[in-house]
Order: structure tokens, then C-alpha cells, then sequence
């Protein structure tokens, strides 16, 4: 799944077969006593020939060997493929189709994965002390990261936390702001706007008259969340025990142990990577909030501090694309225009995907299979809530690939579909790989395979595939574009990874959700 943030599971406890076998015994013999004797000691086969022998004791369990080990490791990751085929379908029918019933259908799905996952880690710790290979030794450890929520072994708590995880995600996707007639937030007003609708206001503070209306927007969006405080709580709770029985801190802790090295030393590493590029951050943050401050008045932007973030044009504060008209050093060069490009040649969202397409294909790469065309989800379907955030899914590890997006004919969306299809290509490369390796080293590695793709939709690029007759030259105007789309996000990527690592640890209380 791609970019927002997408996409381990925890332990049930199961009697192995001799301590089965034990109970099993001890219950049909408490059964021959009271059967025998009436409540009284039975005689001894001495004493009454007739009387039951006596019950042999279980043979001492067989110790595992590293055969048994590749056997259930292969056992187990056939069967999980079949149960994360079975939950992609179900997920993917919930975000295209958000109701009541698809919802359940999604969580019943989720719950199947994490029972199993959790049933089997706990299994699996059996074989820890064999010498493994290589291979099998990497599949046992993807196992127990296998799912990103982990879940308490209860079956009860289980199924909660399921059903807590599918209902803040449809209540995201099918959130609207109602507007009354004096600008008020009310349910059920008279015009109720989408996130799609929302953000498209957001994206034009560069033109701008003053903040107001920028400001409700912001503000009413974010109504949205008030019923998924007690849920997301609730989830803290339930997965950070489901993480405890794996052996975890907790779930922030569980996350960050799938970099193949130990969670605190990645933490460590994120400090000195966003450390080399503070400094340059630090700049653009600045020069950003003086422009802000020239355009709508030092009373709204101060010259120092925070920059209030509904003046970024993004709905997330996550970069400062839509500043770029304020921002751009080369004032005489010309601006490309790709929206009215687009509308001219008369290119629709299917064939904003075409051409996207068309970039892999150039690079020798197959095209997109035929059901890619016929199971996607290119535009929001007419009366259906649906989950509009950009995604790549992979649905049964083969070449069922979709991508699932609410498409604009703009340029923000037209990279947003060269990104997506990257996690595609990427998804299908691996498909002959085993089930526990069908997937990207950890996150990263897909993430900046699709944002390496979305880089080379450059001036040139457009030129080569027929959107411009000639490139002018635009000086230093492509770099910073990049920087207020990349180099901006960097830090929103930090920060929201560490509010979340701080939420699970409890160093964050909710009562502190939003200061934090």
C-alpha cells in the first residue's frame, strides 16, 4: 500500500500434543472411577481381573528437529498466503464500498489473519533453538512481524480490536463537514464536503484573499476525528497487549524491530538522518513563513515561530507544493501548465494511468494485466463512500494489482499514479518468491521505489511522451519544487512516526493527544 502511511500479529496458546494427550488421559480416568466405584477408589487389575489396565504414561515428546522446522515453516506460509488473499479481497470490496456489512466482512477477515499468525508464532517458538538456515531461519523471523497490528491472543479482545481498526478507518473515508448557511459546522447541513472537496480549497492559499475560509476548512475536516478518540484509545490498548505477548515493548517498539536492527538503534538512526537535513529545512521553513507573512499580514504570520498550518494548502501540513507559485526564485520562467495540457488533449483519468503505464513499459517491463483495467478503482463511483486515499494493492501476490484512487486532472495526481504503479511493478516482481518473501525488505524499500519513479516526471520526461513541444529553461524553479514537496515531508514523516511511538510507549496520555 502506498505512501500514508498502508502497510505482525500475536500469540494464542495451544496445548502441544502430549500435554493434550495428558488431559485427555486424566479426564477418562476421573471417568472409569466414577463409573467403576461410584465415587470410591477403583479396584486394581489385581484384585478384578476385569478392571481397566492401568493407562500407560504419554511417551516424552519427540525434541524438534531442523527438518520439522522447514516443514512447518512451508506449511504455515501456504496456508497465510491463502488467508491474506482472502482479507485483501475483503479490504479492498470495504474501501471501495464502505457500509455496515462490508466493514464486519473486512474485520472478520483481519481477525482470520491474526489468529492464525498468532496461533503459529507461538508455535513456532519451538524450533528457536535449532541452528537454521539462512532462509528458513528469515522466514521464522518475517512470521512474527507478519502483521503490523498485533493482536491479543483472547479471541474476544481480538475481534474488538479488529472491528476498532475497521470502523476508524471507514469513519476517515466517509468523513464530511457540513456546512449551515452562517459558515457553521453542523451534521447534516446543507452542503456537506468531502475530503476531496476540502482539500481542493486548501490547495488554493497561493491565491488566496485572506485565511478565513482556510481556517474553517481546516478546522471543520478535523470534526471528523471527534468520534474516533475513544476507538484509537481503545486500539492503543488492545494492540500494545497483543505486542506484549510477542515479546515487545509495545507496538511502537515491534514496528521499529523489522529494520534488522534493534529498535532503539533505528530510532537512533532517524535522529541522524533528519539531523543532516534540518539545517536545509530550517531554511525553507523560514523563507516559506516570511512570504506567508508578506501575503496575509504579520497579525496571522508572525516573522518567528510556527506557521499556521492550514496556510500550507495541504490538508496534512505534510509539504509546501501549493506555495510554490509565492516561492519560486526564477520569476521570469515561464510555468508549465500540465492541467491545461491535459484538459486540451482531452486526457481523462483512465488515461492519465495509460501513460503511466507507458513509462514502465518503455523501460521493458510488461504491461499492466487486463483485470488491473477492469478491477481498479480510478474514480470515486456515484453514491458509494469509499476510502479515496491513493493506494497499490496487491490482492492475491500474483497479478491481480489495482490501484485505488479518486483521480484528479492535475499535476499533483499525475505523479501521484507514476508513484502507485511503482509499488505495482515492484509487487509483481516478487510474485515467484516464497509466500513470508512476497514483500520489500521492510517499508522503506517500497516507498522509495515509487517516490524514485515519481522523480522522473520532469520537463524532459513530459517532452518525451508528447505533453510539450519544447523545455525552457527554468532555472533553479524544478529544485525547488522537489524541496518544498520533498525535503518539506521529511520532517511531518518524523514527526508523525514518533508521536506514534510516544502514544504506544504511554510517554504520550491521551489527554495529551493533540499538544504532543
Amino acid at each position: 500500500m502506498s505512501f500514508m502511511p498502508v502497510r505482525p500479529d500475536t500469540v494464542a496458546t495451544l496445548p502441544g500434543r502430549s500435554a493434550l494427550h495428558a488431559v485427555v488421559t486424566a479426564l477418562l480416568v476421573s471417568a472409569l472411577l466414577v463409573v467403576s466405584g461410584c465415587g470410591k477408589s477403583a479396584e486394581t487389575p489385581a484384585n478384578n481381573p476385569t478392571a481397566a489396565p492401568p493407562v500407560a504414561k504419554p511417551a516424552a515428546a519427540k525434541a524438534p528437529t531442523v527438518a520439522d522446522a522447514k516443514a512447518f515453516i512451508e506449511e504455515t506460509e501456504k496456508a497465510l498466503l491463502k488467508l491474506w488473499v482472502e482479507r485483501e479481497r475483503a479490504s479492498w470490496v470495504k474501501a471501495t464500498h464502505i457500509t455496515h456489512d462490508t466493514e464486519l466482512i473486512a474485520a472478520r477477515a483481519e481477525v482470520a489473519v491474526m489468529k492464525f499468525v498468532a496461533e503459529h508464532a507461538q508455535e513456532a517458538k519451538k524450533y528457536s533453538k535449532l541452528k537454521l538456515d539462512p532462509t528458513t531461519a528469515r522466514k521464522f523471523h518475517l512470521l512474527r512481524q507478519a502483521l503490523t497490528l498485533p493482536a491479543p491472543s483472547d479471541a474476544a479482545l481480538r475481534d474488538k480490536l479488529a472491528a476498532t481498526a475497521s470502523a476508524m478507518e471507514s469513519l476517515y473515508g466517509k468523513g464530511k463537514w457540513c456546512e449551515t448557511t452562517d459558515g457553521g459546522a453542523k451534521d447534516g447541513g446543507a452542503k456537506c464536503l468531502t475530503l476531496g472537496a476540502l482539500a481542493g480549497e486548501l490547495a488554493t492559499v497561493a491565491t488566496a484573499k485572506d485565511d478565513k475560509r482556510l481556517l474553517q476548512v481546516w478546522k471543520g475536516w478535523r470534526g471528523i476525528s471527534k468520534p474516533m478518540r475513544a476507538k484509537y484509545i481503545e486500539y492503543v490498548k488492545l494492540a500494545n497487549r497483543g505486542a506484549a505477548e510477542m515479546g515487545f515493548a509495545d507496538v511502537g517498539a515491534m514496528w521499529r524491530s523489522n529494520y534488522d536492527m534493534k529498535p532503539e538503534a533505528f530510532a537512533k538512526e532517524i535522529d541522524r538522518l533528519w539531523g543532516q537535513v534540518r539545517p536545509l529545512y530550517e531554511q525553507l521553513h523560514c523563507l516559506v513563513r516570511a512570504r506567508l507573512s508578506e501575503k496575509f499580514g504579520e497579525d496571522v504570520v508572525g516573522k518567528s515561530g510556527p506557521i499556521p498550518a492550514h496556510l500550507l494548502g495541504n490538508m496534512w501540513a505534510q509539504d509546501f507544493s501549493y506555495l510554490s507559485p509565492l516561492l519560486l526564485p526564477d520569476k521570469a520562467a515561464k510555468p508549465f501548465d500540465l492541467v491545461s495540457v491535459l484538459k486540451a488533449k482531452k486526457v481523462d483519468e483512465r488515461e492519465m494511468v495509460r501513460i503511466a503505464e507507458r513509462f514502465f513499459t518503455s523501460l521493458g517491463l510488461d504491461k499492466l494485466p487486463k483485470t488491473f483495467w477492469e478491477r481498479s478503482m480510478f474514480t470515486k463511483p456515484p453514491g458509494r463512500e469509499v476510502v479515496c486515499h491513493a493506494s497499490a494493492w496487491d490482492i492475491d501476490w500474483l497479478d491481480d494489482l489495482r490501484i485505488k484512487m479518486c483521480i484528479k486532472i492535475d499535476e499533483e495526481d499525475f505523479t501521484t499514479i507514476h508513484h502507485e504503479l511503482g509499488h505495482n511493478y515492484y509487487q509483481r516482481a516478487y510474485k515467484a518468491q516464497p509466500g513470508l518473501f512476497t514483500n520489500s525488505a521492510n517499508d522503506g524499500f517500497h516507498e522509495a521505489l515509487g517516490d524514485t519513479i515519481a522523480l522522473s516526471v520532469t520537463p524532459n520526461y513530459l517532452k518525451k511522451i508528447g505533453m510539450t513541444d519544447t523545455v525552457a529553461s527554468a532555472g533553479l524553479n524544478p529544485l525547488m519544487r522537489r524541496a518544498l514537496e520533498k525535503v518539506a515531508f521529511l520532517p511531518f514523516g518524523v514527526m508523525i512516526d514518533r508521536w506514534r511511538w510516544g502514544v504506544f510507549s504511554g510517554e504520550i496520555k491521551p489527554d495529551a493527544y493533540n499538544a504532543a
